[in-house]
């Protein structure tokens, strides 16, 4: 039924979780994770209170592996359940019950357990490991898909796929964890859930850039230097930025309101008019951020039509 992967990078201490399944939606029951906590996947015959109570145990101090044994304990069905949990230290604890449908089983790595059951082939979760090692290097996100993509090359879910799910967070404790969710990605319902996944995470990574200039205080500066370190590291990530998003132009939209910004009038009416391509409200946008004061009132964008 289900394919999984949960994880803590060592390098970073982060940690994730990822999944995928002929299942819909399987990311509203399969993955958890809270910062500097630690991260679970529950699945088989799915119990989902092995992903919040197991959360509630490691941020009270118990090791994963300790944690998981004392809810399969009182678990009724644990012949039925397979579950994985890592947590703030890199302490795996995985049970692949014996009543779990097959192929069923589960591999573990260094700070990483891969876990599996319906699978059409029992070398699953050791494919897996075996990609997810071999990309060290990679940051944990990728190296979470690169794993869930060499289950699917393997063989994958029996019965074929319909959702997927990742979910990566700091390794950082904090009193708002929910502000330290690196990644929260999930294809509900597709015929090509991983492709969709490996879409999906190129946009984030080029929202992130997006948000980077949004959180730099550079769009809202009163003025731009027009060669200035500021406005050319922004550039630099809008670009970026637009080369992962395609048709929603507006980093190119926030590059020309930057030159605008800066007087760099020819190559900001140039940006615009590139971002109106796919959306000519962006020319429209204009008179809302002017009458906002993010642009001055006599700014050479105003003009267009």
């Amino acid at each position: 039924m289900t394919y999984s992967i949960v994880a803590r990078d060592p390098a970073t201490g982060d940690l994730g979780v990822a999944v995928q399944s002929h299942y819909f939606g399987t990311g509203r029951v399969v993955t958890w994770a809270e910062a500097g906590v630690g991260a679970v996947a529950t699945q088989s015959v799915i119990e989902v209170s092995y992903g919040p109570h197991g959360l509630d145990l490691m941020r009270g101090g118990e090791a994963a592996d300790r944690a998981l044994e004392r809810l399969i304990v009182s678990d009724e069905m644990s012949a039925l359940r397979q579950v994985a949990m890592v947590d703030a230290k890199g302490v795996i604890g995985t049970h692949t019950g014996a009543g779990c449908v097959g192929q069923a089983g589960h591999c573990l790595g260094h700070q990483v357990t891969a876990q599996a059951n319906m699978m059409e082939r029992n070398t699953v979760w050791n494919a897996m490991i075996e990609a997810y090692t071999g990309a060290a290097g990679e940051d944990l996100a990728e190296r979470l898909l690169i794993a869930l993509e060499a289950a699917e090359t393997e063989g994958g879910d029996a019965r074929g796929k319909q959702s997927a799910a990742m979910l990566v967070v700091s390794g950082e404790r904090s009193d708002t964890p929910w502000d330290q969710r690196i990644i929260d990605l999930r294809v509900d319902d597709s015929e090509v859930p991983l492709h969709e996944m490996r879409r999906l995470l190129g946009v984030n990574r080029a929202v992130e850039r997006l948000t980077r200039v949004y959180d730099s205080g550079i769009l809202f500066a009163p003025s731009v230097e027009a060669d200035g370190p500021e406005l050319i590291a922004a550039l630099a990530d809008l670009d970026a930025a637009q080369g992962g998003l395609g048709a929603n132009r507006e980093p190119s939209f926030w590059s020309a309101v930057l030159l605008a910004k800066a007087g760099r009038t020819d190559e900001a009416i140039a940006r615009l008019a590139f971002a109106a391509e796919t959306n000519q409200r962006w020319i429209l946008f204009v008179q809302s951020i002017t009458a906002a004061g993010v642009l001055p009132a006599d700014n050479a964008l105003g003009n267009m039509n």
